[in-house]
């Protein structure tokens, strides 16, 4: 760039500033607009990509006292048609050809971008994808098949692994200069028709008749592994106690879980006569037995 052509560009208007702002506002101002036009934001946009050429070359000029001294100098000189001494010449040793970039851009440039002087080729951009596996895939880990471009790959889903969580592939990324980026898959987990989780431990309702609570009993409980167990019910168990089924729930990180077993007694909501009368029996049998004694007192605590 010829230097009559740098101060014929009005640099303030460029950068959005007055002529009276001081060097904070002008680095202020600069800071917003490299933001917004920075070429990884403006992707391949040329018209952005040359104002934002623009932008940084006025920032060099205006940031440096001594180059913004002499630009104001030979702007005057110009619009008043009079040619100063030695002819027009680059403001304070800046770069024939163009703005260069100078060393106060460079730190800003750094701080914005995470670059700069000695920046290096740039690695490529990371990805993302998402894969959805059954619940008990993500109990006992899996095998899947990702998509991402012409290739097509296998990786394993780790055992344990909870609904919504990342697995990162490094290098399975975009391709870059500097090298490929990373891969990310977001794991998306079905819901189970039995078992439902709470960190490394399965949750199960298990239905029990009046009887087996009442009289206690020895119940058949199914597990995710396939294997049945058996739990025992101790007599006058209540609605809603929680059992335990040791190691049976989500071994995860070499700790391994249990199963939770909360109890739901049912009641047969259609009984024969022969089941009334012996209902009827057995609360006559126990009616000593009020559930419902301490209400009233409790009520007027």
């Amino acid at each position: 760039m010829a230097a009559k052509d740098l101060y014929e560009k009005d640099l303030y208007a460029i950068l959005g500033v007055k002529k009276s702002d001081n060097a904070d506002a002008v680095k202020k101002q600069y800071r917003k607009m490299a933001r917004q036009l920075h070429p990884d934001k403006t992707k391949g946009d040329k018209k952005l990509e040359e104002k934002f050429k623009d932008v940084s070359e006025a920032y060099e000029v205006l940031s440096d006292d001594k180059k913004r001294a002499e630009y104001d100098e030979m702007r005057d000189a110009l619009k008043s048609g009079r040619m100063p001494r030695g002819g027009f010449q680059q403001p304070g040793g800046f770069p024939q050809g163009g703005f260069q970039g100078g060393g106060d851009f460079n730190d800003i440039f750094g701080d914005l971008f995470g670059g700069g002087r000695g920046r290096g080729p740039r690695r490529g951009q990371d990805l993302q994808t998402q894969t959805t596996i059954s619940f008990r895939d993500s109990v006992y880990g899996s095998e899947i098949t990702i998509r991402t471009g012409v290739d097509p790959f296998t990786t394993r889903i780790p055992a344990g692994i909870k609904d919504g969580a990342k697995i990162k592939l490094k290098g399975r990324g975009a391709p870059g200069d500097g090298g490929p980026g990373d891969l990310f898959i977001v794991v998306n987990v079905t819901p189970h028709a039995l078992f439902k989780r709470e960190e490394n431990n399965l949750l199960m309702t298990l239905p029990v008749t009046f009887t087996e609570a009442a009289l206690g009993a020895d119940i058949t409980v199914p597990t995710m592994s396939g294997e049945d167990v058996k739990v025992r019910l101790a007599p006058g168990t209540p609605n809603g106690k929680k059992l335990k089924i040791k190691g049976q729930g989500i071994n995860r990180n070499h700790e391994q879980g249990d199963l939770i077993l909360t109890i739901d007694v049912q009641v047969p909501q259609r009984v024969d006569a022969k089941a009334k009368q012996a209902l009827e029996d057995f609360a006559e049998a126990t009616k000593e037995f009020d559930p419902r004694a301490e209400l009233k007192q409790r009520s007027q605590a």
